[in-house]
Protein backbone atom coordinates (compact mmCIF):
# COMPACT_ATOMS: atom_id res chain seq x y z
CA UNK A 1 0.00 0.00 0.00
CA UNK A 2 1.40 3.39 -1.03
CA UNK A 3 1.44 5.95 1.74
CA UNK A 4 1.67 9.75 1.48
CA UNK A 5 4.79 10.10 3.67
CA UNK A 6 7.69 7.74 3.02
CA UNK A 7 9.38 8.20 6.40
CA UNK A 8 9.27 10.12 9.66
CA UNK A 9 12.68 10.36 11.34
CA UNK A 10 12.56 11.23 15.03
CA UNK A 11 15.56 12.13 17.15
CA UNK A 12 18.70 14.17 17.42
CA UNK A 13 19.39 17.21 15.32
CA UNK A 14 22.82 18.64 16.05
CA UNK A 15 25.53 20.91 14.82
CA UNK A 16 28.47 18.64 13.94
CA UNK A 17 31.79 20.41 14.34
CA UNK A 18 34.08 18.04 12.43
CA UNK A 19 37.80 18.39 13.00
CA UNK A 20 39.95 19.76 10.21
CA UNK A 21 43.09 17.78 11.16
CA UNK A 22 43.14 14.20 9.84
CA UNK A 23 43.31 11.34 12.37
CA UNK A 24 43.69 13.76 15.30
CA UNK A 25 42.03 13.10 18.66
CA UNK A 26 39.65 15.75 19.99
CA UNK A 27 42.38 16.90 22.40
CA UNK A 28 44.72 17.58 19.47
CA UNK A 29 42.26 19.05 16.98
CA UNK A 30 42.77 22.79 16.45
CA UNK A 31 40.09 23.70 13.89
CA UNK A 32 36.55 22.54 13.16
CA UNK A 33 34.17 22.94 10.25
CA UNK A 34 30.42 23.25 10.88
CA UNK A 35 27.93 20.76 9.45
CA UNK A 36 24.30 19.92 10.06
CA UNK A 37 24.29 16.52 11.79
CA UNK A 38 22.61 13.99 14.03
CA UNK A 39 21.86 10.50 12.74
CA UNK A 40 18.08 10.90 12.09
CA UNK A 41 18.82 14.28 10.54
CA UNK A 42 21.40 12.77 8.20
CA UNK A 43 18.99 9.99 7.23
CA UNK A 44 16.17 12.45 6.57
CA UNK A 45 18.38 14.66 4.39
CA UNK A 46 19.81 11.70 2.49
CA UNK A 47 16.37 10.30 1.74
CA UNK A 48 15.06 13.70 0.66
CA UNK A 49 18.02 13.88 -1.75
CA UNK A 50 16.81 10.55 -3.15
CA UNK A 51 13.34 11.95 -3.83
CA UNK A 52 11.58 10.55 -0.78
CA UNK A 53 8.77 12.38 1.04
CA UNK A 54 10.44 12.96 4.43
CA UNK A 55 9.48 14.53 7.74
CA UNK A 56 11.89 15.13 10.62
CA UNK A 57 10.56 15.27 14.19
CA UNK A 58 13.13 17.04 16.37
CA UNK A 59 13.77 20.07 18.55
CA UNK A 60 16.16 22.98 18.05
CA UNK A 61 16.97 26.03 20.11
CA UNK A 62 15.74 29.52 19.29
CA UNK A 63 19.21 30.62 18.21
CA UNK A 64 21.51 31.04 15.23
CA UNK A 65 22.32 27.34 15.04
CA UNK A 66 18.64 26.43 15.12
CA UNK A 67 17.89 28.90 12.34
CA UNK A 68 20.78 27.50 10.29
CA UNK A 69 19.43 23.96 10.72
CA UNK A 70 15.90 24.83 9.64
CA UNK A 71 17.17 26.64 6.54
CA UNK A 72 19.43 23.72 5.53
CA UNK A 73 16.67 21.16 6.01
CA UNK A 74 14.25 23.16 3.88
CA UNK A 75 16.91 23.69 1.21
CA UNK A 76 17.35 19.91 1.03
CA UNK A 77 13.65 19.13 0.77
CA UNK A 78 13.03 17.86 4.32
CA UNK A 79 9.61 18.81 5.72
CA UNK A 80 10.09 20.71 8.99
CA UNK A 81 6.52 20.98 10.31
CA UNK A 82 7.31 18.45 13.07
CA UNK A 83 10.33 20.39 14.34
CA UNK A 84 9.80 22.38 17.52
CA UNK A 85 11.76 25.53 18.38
CA UNK A 86 12.49 25.61 22.11
CA UNK A 87 12.80 29.14 23.50
CA UNK A 88 14.46 28.01 26.73
CA UNK A 89 17.05 25.47 25.55
CA UNK A 90 20.02 26.03 23.22
CA UNK A 91 20.65 23.93 20.13
CA UNK A 92 22.73 20.79 20.77
CA UNK A 93 26.27 20.60 19.36
CA UNK A 94 28.82 17.81 19.03
CA UNK A 95 32.54 17.98 18.30
CA UNK A 96 33.78 15.09 16.15
CA UNK A 97 37.27 13.97 15.15
CA UNK A 98 38.04 13.59 11.46
CA UNK A 99 38.96 9.97 10.83
CA UNK A 100 38.59 7.05 8.46
CA UNK A 101 37.57 4.82 11.40
CA UNK A 102 35.04 5.29 14.22
CA UNK A 103 35.19 8.99 15.19
CA UNK A 104 35.88 10.34 18.67
CA UNK A 105 33.32 12.89 19.87
CA UNK A 106 32.26 15.23 22.68
CA UNK A 107 28.54 16.05 22.85
CA UNK A 108 26.85 19.06 24.43
CA UNK A 109 23.19 18.05 24.50
CA UNK A 110 20.34 20.45 25.10
CA UNK A 111 17.38 20.96 22.75
CA UNK A 112 17.71 17.61 20.97
CA UNK A 113 16.40 15.82 24.09
CA UNK A 114 13.25 17.96 24.25
CA UNK A 115 11.02 16.10 21.80
CA UNK A 116 7.44 16.24 23.08
CA UNK A 117 4.47 14.01 22.42
CA UNK A 118 2.34 16.67 20.77
CA UNK A 119 4.87 17.21 17.97
CA UNK A 120 3.61 14.27 15.90
CA UNK A 121 -0.16 13.81 15.44
CA UNK A 122 -1.08 10.11 15.58
CA UNK A 123 -3.03 10.33 12.32
CA UNK A 124 0.27 10.82 10.45
CA UNK A 125 1.27 7.21 11.09
CA UNK A 126 -1.68 5.92 9.08
CA UNK A 127 -0.16 7.60 6.02
CA UNK A 128 3.55 6.90 6.75
CA UNK A 129 5.60 3.92 5.55
CA UNK A 130 8.47 3.98 8.09
CA UNK A 131 9.10 5.50 11.52
CA UNK A 132 12.85 5.70 12.26
CA UNK A 133 14.87 6.65 15.34
CA UNK A 134 18.19 5.97 17.12
CA UNK A 135 19.65 4.80 20.42
CA UNK A 136 21.12 8.29 20.81
CA UNK A 137 17.63 9.81 20.65
CA UNK A 138 16.26 7.28 23.16
CA UNK A 139 18.96 7.96 25.74
CA UNK A 140 17.26 10.87 27.51
CA UNK A 141 13.82 12.03 28.54
CA UNK A 142 11.49 13.52 27.52
CA UNK A 143 12.56 12.34 24.03
CA UNK A 144 12.83 8.74 25.23
CA UNK A 145 9.27 8.45 26.49
CA UNK A 146 7.93 10.43 23.55
CA UNK A 147 9.59 8.16 20.98
CA UNK A 148 8.46 4.98 22.76
CA UNK A 149 4.91 6.30 22.80
CA UNK A 150 5.12 7.19 19.11
CA UNK A 151 6.55 3.77 18.28
CA UNK A 152 3.49 2.15 19.81
CA UNK A 153 1.19 4.39 17.79
CA UNK A 154 3.13 3.75 14.59
CA UNK A 155 2.91 -0.01 15.13
CA UNK A 156 -0.86 0.19 15.62
CA UNK A 157 -1.15 1.90 12.25
CA UNK A 158 0.93 -0.76 10.44
CA UNK A 159 3.81 1.66 9.97
CA UNK A 160 7.16 -0.21 9.76
CA UNK A 161 9.59 0.75 12.49
CA UNK A 162 13.34 1.21 12.13
CA UNK A 163 16.17 1.91 14.55
CA UNK A 164 19.89 2.55 14.40
CA UNK A 165 21.23 1.18 17.69
CA UNK A 166 24.17 3.61 17.74
CA UNK A 167 24.83 2.99 21.42
CA UNK A 168 27.65 4.69 23.30
CA UNK A 169 28.22 4.59 27.08
CA UNK A 170 29.41 8.18 26.84
CA UNK A 171 25.87 9.12 25.86
CA UNK A 172 24.05 6.47 27.92
CA UNK A 173 26.04 5.13 30.88
CA UNK A 174 23.41 2.73 32.21
CA UNK A 175 23.62 -0.29 29.87
CA UNK A 176 20.92 -2.19 31.77
CA UNK A 177 18.47 0.67 31.32
CA UNK A 178 19.46 1.04 27.66
CA UNK A 179 18.79 -2.64 27.00
CA UNK A 180 15.37 -2.38 28.66
CA UNK A 181 14.43 0.60 26.48
CA UNK A 182 15.74 -1.16 23.35
CA UNK A 183 13.68 -4.22 24.23
CA UNK A 184 10.53 -2.13 24.48
CA UNK A 185 11.19 -0.52 21.09
CA UNK A 186 12.11 -3.88 19.58
CA UNK A 187 8.78 -5.33 20.73
CA UNK A 188 7.37 -3.62 17.63
CA UNK A 189 9.72 -5.68 15.42
CA UNK A 190 11.66 -2.86 13.76
CA UNK A 191 14.29 -3.11 11.07
CA UNK A 192 17.44 -3.01 13.22
CA UNK A 193 20.76 -1.54 12.10
CA UNK A 194 23.82 -2.20 14.26
CA UNK A 195 27.60 -2.09 13.87
CA UNK A 196 30.37 -4.14 15.44
CA UNK A 197 31.48 -1.07 17.40
CA UNK A 198 27.92 -0.46 18.64
CA UNK A 199 27.66 -4.02 19.92
CA UNK A 200 31.04 -4.06 21.63
CA UNK A 201 30.05 -0.88 23.46
CA UNK A 202 26.59 -2.23 24.32
CA UNK A 203 27.75 -5.60 25.67
CA UNK A 204 31.04 -4.39 27.09
CA UNK A 205 32.86 -7.11 25.16
CA UNK A 206 33.35 -8.40 21.63
CA UNK A 207 30.77 -11.02 20.63
CA UNK A 208 30.61 -13.29 17.61
CA UNK A 209 28.26 -12.36 14.82
CA UNK A 210 26.20 -15.47 15.57
CA UNK A 211 25.81 -14.46 19.21
CA UNK A 212 24.76 -10.96 18.19
CA UNK A 213 22.14 -12.22 15.76
CA UNK A 214 20.88 -14.83 18.24
CA UNK A 215 20.49 -12.12 20.88
CA UNK A 216 18.32 -9.93 18.67
CA UNK A 217 16.29 -12.78 17.22
CA UNK A 218 15.73 -14.65 20.49
CA UNK A 219 16.03 -12.10 23.31
CA UNK A 220 14.69 -9.04 21.50
CA UNK A 221 12.37 -11.02 19.19
CA UNK A 222 13.44 -9.02 16.13
CA UNK A 223 12.94 -10.51 12.65
CA UNK A 224 15.55 -8.55 10.65
CA UNK A 225 18.99 -7.40 11.81
CA UNK A 226 21.59 -5.61 9.70
CA UNK A 227 25.16 -5.75 11.01
CA UNK A 228 27.58 -3.34 9.34
CA UNK A 229 31.23 -4.36 9.32
CA UNK A 230 33.03 -1.27 8.03
CA UNK A 231 35.52 -2.14 5.30
CA UNK A 232 34.44 -5.79 5.56
CA UNK A 233 30.93 -5.05 4.29
CA UNK A 234 27.66 -6.16 5.85
CA UNK A 235 25.71 -9.16 7.14
CA UNK A 236 21.92 -9.28 7.15
CA UNK A 237 20.12 -11.87 9.26
CA UNK A 238 16.45 -12.80 9.12
CA UNK A 239 14.85 -15.31 11.47
CA UNK A 240 15.01 -18.86 10.13
CA UNK A 241 16.66 -17.73 6.87
CA UNK A 242 20.18 -17.88 5.52
CA UNK A 243 22.40 -14.90 6.37
CA UNK A 244 23.21 -12.57 3.47
CA UNK A 245 26.83 -11.35 3.49
CA UNK A 246 28.14 -8.76 1.04
CA UNK A 247 31.54 -7.04 0.71
CA UNK A 248 31.92 -3.29 1.02
CA UNK A 249 32.11 -1.24 -2.15
CA UNK A 250 35.69 -0.38 -3.03
CA UNK A 251 36.80 3.11 -1.98
CA UNK A 252 40.36 4.10 -2.90
CA UNK A 253 40.43 7.37 -0.97
CA UNK A 254 38.43 7.51 2.26
CA UNK A 255 38.16 11.12 3.41
CA UNK A 256 35.73 10.95 6.34
CA UNK A 257 33.80 8.10 8.01
CA UNK A 258 31.42 10.39 9.94
CA UNK A 259 27.89 9.71 8.69
CA UNK A 260 28.83 6.65 6.63
CA UNK A 261 26.52 4.44 8.70
CA UNK A 262 23.70 6.93 8.22
CA UNK A 263 24.31 6.94 4.47
CA UNK A 264 24.24 3.14 4.44
CA UNK A 265 20.94 2.95 6.31
CA UNK A 266 19.45 5.72 4.17
CA UNK A 267 20.21 3.65 1.09
CA UNK A 268 18.70 0.55 2.65
CA UNK A 269 15.50 2.29 3.76
CA UNK A 270 15.16 3.96 0.36
CA UNK A 271 15.36 0.57 -1.36
CA UNK A 272 13.06 -1.05 1.20
CA UNK A 273 10.40 1.60 0.59
CA UNK A 274 10.80 1.04 -3.15
CA UNK A 275 10.11 -2.67 -2.61
CA UNK A 276 13.50 -4.01 -3.69
CA UNK A 277 14.83 -7.36 -2.49
CA UNK A 278 17.01 -7.44 0.62
CA UNK A 279 20.13 -8.18 -1.42
CA UNK A 280 19.54 -5.32 -3.84
CA UNK A 281 18.69 -3.03 -0.92
CA UNK A 282 22.02 -3.89 0.71
CA UNK A 283 23.91 -3.22 -2.51
CA UNK A 284 22.27 0.19 -2.80
CA UNK A 285 23.10 0.87 0.85
CA UNK A 286 26.76 -0.06 0.35
CA UNK A 287 26.95 2.16 -2.73
CA UNK A 288 25.58 5.17 -0.86
CA UNK A 289 28.01 4.58 2.03
CA UNK A 290 30.89 4.46 -0.47
CA UNK A 291 29.84 7.82 -1.93
CA UNK A 292 29.74 9.32 1.57
CA UNK A 293 33.19 7.99 2.52
CA UNK A 294 34.69 9.99 -0.33
CA UNK A 295 33.38 13.31 1.03
CA UNK A 296 33.72 15.26 4.30
CA UNK A 297 30.42 16.08 6.00
CA UNK A 298 27.13 15.15 4.40
CA UNK A 299 26.54 13.73 0.93
CA UNK A 300 27.77 16.05 -1.83
CA UNK A 301 25.36 18.36 -3.61
CA UNK A 302 27.14 18.42 -6.96
CA UNK A 303 26.41 14.85 -8.11
CA UNK A 304 23.24 13.01 -9.09
CA UNK A 305 23.07 10.61 -6.14
CA UNK A 306 19.99 8.73 -7.36
CA UNK A 307 21.45 7.97 -10.78
CA UNK A 308 24.71 6.76 -9.23
CA UNK A 309 22.85 4.44 -6.86
CA UNK A 310 20.55 2.83 -9.39
CA UNK A 311 23.31 2.42 -11.97
CA UNK A 312 25.36 -0.05 -9.94
CA UNK A 313 26.23 -3.46 -11.41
Amino acid sequence: MTRKTDIICAGEILIDFIGHQNEAAISNTRDYHRYLGGSPTNVSMNLARLGMNVKLAATVGDDGFGNYMLEKLKDNGVQTDLIRVDNDTPTSVIFVSKTTSTPDFVAYRHADTQILGNQIPEILFSETSIFHTTAFALSRDPAQQTILMLANKAFKHDCTLSIDLNYSPRIWKNRKQALAVFKEYCSYDPLVKISEDDMERLFGEKKSHKDIFDFFHNEMNVSSVCLTLGSEGVKFSRKHKEIIALPAARVDNVLDATGAGDAFWSGFLFAHIKGYSVEKSLKIALSLAAIKLQHVGRLPQHIDILTKLLDFK
